[in-house]
């Protein structure tokens, strides 16, 4: 009676993880242009179930100078957080659609960030 039990729950939980899989969050590309390297990392990132939307925004030139690619949340919007993307002079905004608190986002931007 129990190993049935356990089976079912079991096989509750493996559905719940694929409905949450086929609600993949959704990479928005509506510049033509973006910074060097941050798409692919975008593309790994609305991967994960917790994240909505990620949506690459206006691009600007900055005062300092990074010699790699670097993603830092900015602040809280009403969606989620919007982020600064920097490489070299250039910055880009990209704003995230989530429910994840900013500890969490910050976790998960690292870890897809250092796979590259």
């Amino acid at each position: 009676m129990i190993l049935k039990l356990n089976l079912i729950s079991q096989k509750q939980i493996f559905l719940n993880i694929i409905n949450k899989k086929s609600k993949l969050g959704r990479l928005v590309l509506n510049h033509s242009t973006n910074i060097e390297g941050l798409i692919p990392i975008l593309q790994k990132l609305a991967l994960n179930i917790n994240i909505k939307t990620i949506t690459p925004a206006v691009i600007s030139r900055s005062r300092g100078s990074s010699s790699k690619l670097i993603i830092r949340l900015s602040v809280k919007t009403i969606n989620g957080y919007k982020a600064i993307a920097r490489k070299g002079k250039t910055a880009q905004e990209v704003f995230i659609s989530t429910d994840l608190s900013k500890d969490e986002l910050k976790q998960i931007i690292e870890s897809y960030h250092n796979r590259n």
